[in-house]
């Protein structure tokens, strides 16, 4: 049994917490808002601050939206850093700049400490089923000792290689995700609004080369309208925000990207921003004054 900290308890972080809780292990959480915190009453251990989580975990997970967040929770005021003594471990869950992330990782590290960078895929039913993807960077010592804890939450664990590369793996991610998630609005947008019906339609290509994960969740979502989130447009809008940046950084060129990060802006300035990203059809929706019925 470890003691493991962990800090973040929203959407994502509260079923990841509690899997590592069902691992046997002692937990000290941290968390800004109390609604979260109420699952654990009796089960955790609830701490002030990230330094208290720091002073009496070994293993300190953080869970939060963004860099400036995961920023804070390490380096601001009673953050994790003041209170790390060599030895400790910190695993950034979260999804962030890579180029930050080893900013990060070299601080923790000049204080004889681990650090990984380890961002998830799967959302909210993945972060509960404990099947996410999960994808490391740091080093191959630090992955495996990590690993036990890694295999509390995910089915899918890979060390991708050093400090940012889990980032970088994460952005990857998010632009296919968010790609394909239009290509699946398009498709159902076009069928509903040809007189087909889109029901009929996602089912036939459930069966056939166009076939896909997304098709199969998030288009049930489209059809369904349940856009309560499991993974928010307004995060997916942030990841794809950092895949632009990098791609500046590279000087690459991501057109498709930066269409549908448009796209999900159309969703913001309707208000739509705390959906989930599968309600990102509803911007081709009013685009094409047609709901996809």
């Amino acid at each position: 049994m470890a003691n493991i900290g962990f800090i973040g308890l929203g959407v994502m972080g509260t079923p990841m917490a509690k899997n590592l809780l069902g691992g046997g292990h002692q937990l000290f959480v941290h968390t800004r808002s109390k609604p979260e915190v109420d699952p654990f009453e009796g089960k955790a251990n609830f701490c002030a601050s990230g330094s208290d989580v720091t002073r009496k975990a070994d293993v300190i997970f953080v869970m939060v939206p963004d860099t400036a967040d995961v920023d804070l929770v390490l380096f601001g005021e009673n953050g994790v850093a003041a209170a790390l003594s060599a030895g400790k471990m910190v695993i950034d869950l979260s999804s962030i700049s890579p180029i930050e992330t080893k900013e990060f990782a070299q601080k923790i590290n000049a204080l004889g400490c681990e650090y990984l960078d380890a961002p998830v895929s799967g959302g909210e039913v993945g972060a509960k089923a404990a099947t996410l993807t999960i994808m490391v960077g740091g080093s191959e010592a630090g992955f495996e000792k990590a690993k036990p804890y890694f295999e509390l939450m995910g089915k899918n664990i890979t060390h991708v290689g050093e400090n940012g590369a889990g980032q970088t793996c994460k952005v990857a991610n998010q632009i296919i995700v968010a790609l394909n998630i239009q290509a699946v609005a398009e498709a159902m947008l076009f069928a509903s609004k040809a007189g087909a019906d889109p029901v009929r339609v996602r089912q036939a290509l459930m069966g056939g080369f166009a076939s896909s994960r997304i098709l199969e969740v998030h288009g049930e979502r489209m059809l369904k309208r349940t856009f309560n989130p499991g993974f928010r447009i307004a995060l997916h809008q942030k990841d794809l925000n950092l895949a632009l940046q990098g791609a500046k950084t590279l000087g690459v060129s991501l057109p498709n990207t930066a269409m549908v990060q448009q796209l999900f802006q159309v969703c913001q300035a309707n208000g739509l921003g705390q959906q989930d990203h599968s309600g990102l059809c509803q911007a081709v929706e009013i685009m094409s004054n047609h709901t996809i019925a």
